[in-house]
């Protein structure tokens, strides 16, 4: 499989899951927020569950914002020729690698 061939299998699973996690994250921004602290509506041990929610949506979207800045950094390889090459020592990242991860940009000897 030629490197082109391989960019072109891999581009609209990146930019399918690149949407999900775009739409992912609009629709937990609410989530995200900070909790209000009012003692007269909320009992104490609701507002901590409230708080705690709020700083796993946090953890989790900090988890997404590192994958979305991965798949752009693939997408851009695809653009400029650069997908499925080692970008340390320029040799070819191995399909199967791809296929684990298509985001990965450095073959299994540079990796380790």
């Amino acid at each position: 499989m030629s490197p082109q061939d391989v960019a072109a299998y891999f581009a609209p699973l990146l930019r399918l899951e690149l949407a999900e996690l775009q739409q992912a994250s609009a629709d937990t921004a609410a989530s995200r927020k900070p909790v209000e602290l009012d003692q007269q509506s909320v009992g104490r041990l609701s507002r901590m569950d409230a708080m705690q929610n709020q700083a796993m949506a946090a953890a989790i979207e900090t988890r997404r914002r590192g994958r979305i800045r991965s798949l752009n950094a693939a997408l851009a390889r695809i653009e400029s020729g650069e997908f499925g090459f080692c970008e340390s020592c320029g040799g070819s990242v191995p399909f199967e690698r791809l296929a684990l991860d298509p985001t990965y940009s450095r073959c299994v000897g540079c990796r380790a």
